[in-house]
């Protein structure tokens, strides 16, 4: 089993990433002197980094037979052909849609034609190509207007994948070109969903971006102190389910507790704590209110639980054993 790396190690990998990023884009929205003005787009969006949406007005008089829109890293490009509709204050609109979760639908240009690629991490270019009746070919880059800040709404600009984690978002060059930038998701515990029952509550989860191989365990852990009540987990795969084990939380010792949950695959191995991430919710807390639920635990006993997320999404559970106070 290859052992957790030093906090500095991983600081160093973080700060490396970082720079790398920033290189991308710098070259990514390089401008030559003979390149065209960038166009600004009528609608450019990215939906949970998986659908990429694009609408440019053709300007008065150019005469556009084909278009495309080319995304591209490198030596690795593939294009999303755009429609021609009518523009609603006149004039021809290029529209497009495409899905990056999967770009198996679309054609790549050059060089490995036929083969299937993915978006790896990194920054990938954005340039609208435009062909007229003659052949005449233009190709320019879109760009983008620096961002405003926005009024807090229940739900975040960016958000990641919600199958593999990967954050895709439309991002600003210094030179105000589009790009878009792919980061790959750290691994996680990503609770799918948890199901109050008359005697307990059952939570169904999957791991994201770790190893199915290693044997990975569950555990509840007090948050105020660390104590810690395993869990039996049964897994499928990189999936899991198991029972909330509420009379042991709840026997730790008297009093109302509030307990976290860690899945890990050894003691020398980092924690993934459990919680729902994977979303463009601002606030699980405010968006998931749930009830305090009294439980009647088999073999006697009542328990009092509150299962609920944290705004920052992890999931956690307040009990209390109450068989005193009702007795």
């Amino acid at each position: 089993m290859t052992p957790p790396l030093p906090p500095a190690a991983r600081r160093l990998l973080t700060t490396a990433r970082a720079t790398r990023f920033r290189a991308e884009r710098a070259a990514a929205g390089r401008v030559s002197r003979r390149a065209e003005a960038l166009v600004a787009p009528v609608h450019l969006s990215l939906r949970d980094s998986r659908t990429l949406n694009l609408a440019v007005a053709a300007a008065p008089g150019d005469q556009v037979d084909r278009a495309h829109l080319v995304v591209s890293r490198g030596h690795r490009r593939f294009r999303i052909p755009l429609a021609f509709e009518q523009h609603a204050h006149g004039g021809l609109l290029l529209a497009g849609t495409a899905t990056l979760r999967d770009v198996r639908d679309v054609r790549i240009e050059g060089k490995g034609a036929g083969v299937r690629p993915r978006l790896g991490e990194g920054v990938w270019r954005l340039t609208l190509v435009t062909a007229d009746a003659r052949g005449r070919v233009r190709r320019r880059g879109l760009r983008l207007a620096g961002e405003t800040e926005l009024p807090p709404t229940p739900t975040l600009r960016h958000a990641p994948d919600p199958r593999t984690g990967t954050l895709i978002r439309v991002v600003r060059c210094r030179s105000g070109r589009a790009v878009l930038q792919v980061t790959r998701s750290r691994p996680r515990a990503e609770l799918v969903r948890f199901v109050p029952g008359g005697d307990g509550i059952t939570v169904h989860g999957r791991l994201v971006m770790a190893g199915t191989r290693r044997r990975w365990q569950a555990k509840a852990v007090r948050r105020r102190d660390g104590v810690t009540v395993p869990v039996g987990a049964v897994w499928e795969g990189a999936e899991f389910s198991f029972p909330l084990p509420l009379r042991e939380m709840a026997g730790a010792s008297p009093g109302q507790w509030v307990w976290d949950f860690h899945v890990t695959a050894g003691a020398d191995e980092p924690a993934l704590p459990l919680g729902r991430r994977l979303s463009d919710v601002r606030d699980p807390s405010a968006a998931c209110p749930t009830p305090f639920r009294v439980f009647a635990l088999p073999g006697g006993g009542l328990v009092r639980a509150h299962a609920h997320f944290t705004k920052s999404g992890d999931f956690a559970v307040t009990c209390w054993d109450i068989t005193d106070q009702t007795s």
